[in-house]
């Protein structure tokens, strides 16, 4: 018998009332909290409630503020896209070196922030309260090593690009926008390279001309990334990620239902802020707590959307990528899915983070577990992230297979 079922027919813990459990919980701050920009009073609401929920089944629950620039994470847009139609503009003025410049000016901010996730832009953005709520269940004995479940509470301010047009259209538009941007770089700086080198006149050449018309062509996708999401108004999240808060207070409620206290394996439930804002929340955790994640061994496996069940997969590859998450974690996670009848395949964050990625960075084992169609879907950061889009199906696998983890983690450990 797997960990987890045993966990599910001991004591009081059964997986049906848990799923109803969470789907009530999820409808309950949706319709009574609402969405939760990031750095939001209803971000902080929403975790006190959460928190309020954690005591019962933890020894201690904790929330910790800090400082979030939340507009930093998008703000540069508008500065991109100015910069873009601008360094057109200067192209056709024969002004190249000042137009590879302004270009230069607007791809800085899209790289440091959106690329690598950096608080590049934060000094220039005002800042607001922000915070994380964890929960730690101690085992019987001494502490060898601990596992975090990990998920955001915040929701993302809306993607009105991917509400509007979906996944597939949504990229039909950003990805020619910031091609656009580096070929428009790219092609200043060759003609100012052909100008002081081979003809002082490169504008007047035809491939250069015929240049210039392909910028021209940029334009109205420069113009459309300026509505890529909404600055005021964040969507209800059910899915992005109070499916993933939840998953992981069960892992919590479960172990307690059914009695269960491992012996020198620390169970804690990290409820970041701020994750749409750049990851702020996790990176402020783990400022805060490095010493404490390195002074024993420790998991963390971060829970992101769980609701496209076909899609469940452990992400081996983060924050669009760049960030290769930590091979024995990801063997953990996938050894715990089989266990529940689920094969789960790698994956990769292919545009955007989880808080794993923080993590991982920071050198603390980590990956990431989520069940999203990559595409992205249409609810995806939208409007329509609401409860009416749960999957309870994705829900009880999720638990299934975090439960099976904690266990499994306790029983083996790492291999």
């Amino acid at each position: 018998m797997k960990h987890s079922e045993k966990v599910f027919v001991m004591g009081k813990s059964n997986i049906e009332a848990t799923v109803k459990y969470i789907v009530e919980r999820i409808t309950y701050i949706i319709k009574n909290i609402g969405p939760r920009a990031p750095g939001s009073a209803q971000e902080l609401k929403a975790q006190k409630l959460m928190a309020q929920e954690l005591k019962k089944w933890s020894d201690e629950v904790d929330i910790e503020g800090f400082t979030v620039n939340r507009q930093a994470f998008m703000g540069f847009i508008p500065f991109t896209v100015a910069s873009a139609v601008i360094s057109v503009f200067l192209y056709w003025m024969y002004m190249p070196l000042k137009a590879f410049g302004v270009t230069l000016l607007g791809i800085i901010p899209l790289l440091f922030e959106f690329g690598m996730y950096k608080q590049f832009c934060d000094p220039l953005f005002k800042g607001h309260p922000s915070h994380n709520v964890t929960a730690v269940r101690k085992p019987r004995e001494e502490v060898k090593k601990r596992i975090y479940f990990v998920a955001h509470a915040d929701s993302q301010y809306e993607w009105l690009l991917n509400y509007k047009l979906g996944g597939v259209g949504m990229k039909l538009i950003l990805i020619p926008a910031v091609v656009g941007l580096f070929v428009t770089s790219g092609a200043n700086f060759v003609m100012w390279v052909v100008s002081r080198t081979i003809n002082p006149n490169a504008i007047d050449m035809l491939f250069f001309r015929i240049v210039g018309i392909i910028l021209i062509a940029f334009i109205p996708f420069f113009i459309a990334f300026l509505f890529f999401q909404s600055y005021t108004k964040s969507v209800p999240g059910a899915n992005d990620n109070l499916s993933g808060c939840l998953c992981c207070m069960s892992v919590l409620k479960s172990l307690e239902e059914a009695g269960i206290r491992f012996e020198n394996t620390e169970v804690r439930v990290l409820l970041t802020g701020s994750e749409e804002a750049g990851l702020r929340g996790a990176k402020a955790y783990i400022k805060a707590h490095l010493e404490e994640l390195k002074e024993k061994e420790t998991v963390v496996i971060a829970v992101d959307t769980i609701r496209d069940i076909d899609d469940m997969a452990i992400y081996d590859r983060d924050l669009s990528g760049t960030v290769k998450h930590d091979k024995q974690v990801k063997e953990l996670l996938k050894e715990a899915a089989k266990n529940c009848g689920m094969d789960l395949p790698y994956s990769s964050v292919y545009i955007g983070s989880t808080d794993a990625a923080a993590f991982t960075q920071a050198k603390i084992k980590a990956t990431g577990f989520a069940a999203m169609d990559p595409t992205p879907p249409r609810y995806y950061h939208t409007r329509l992230d609401d409860v009416d889009m749960l999957v309870p199906e994705a829900l009880k696998a999720g638990v299934q297979i975090l439960v099976e983890t904690a266990c499994l983690y306790d029983e083996k450990g790492l291999k």
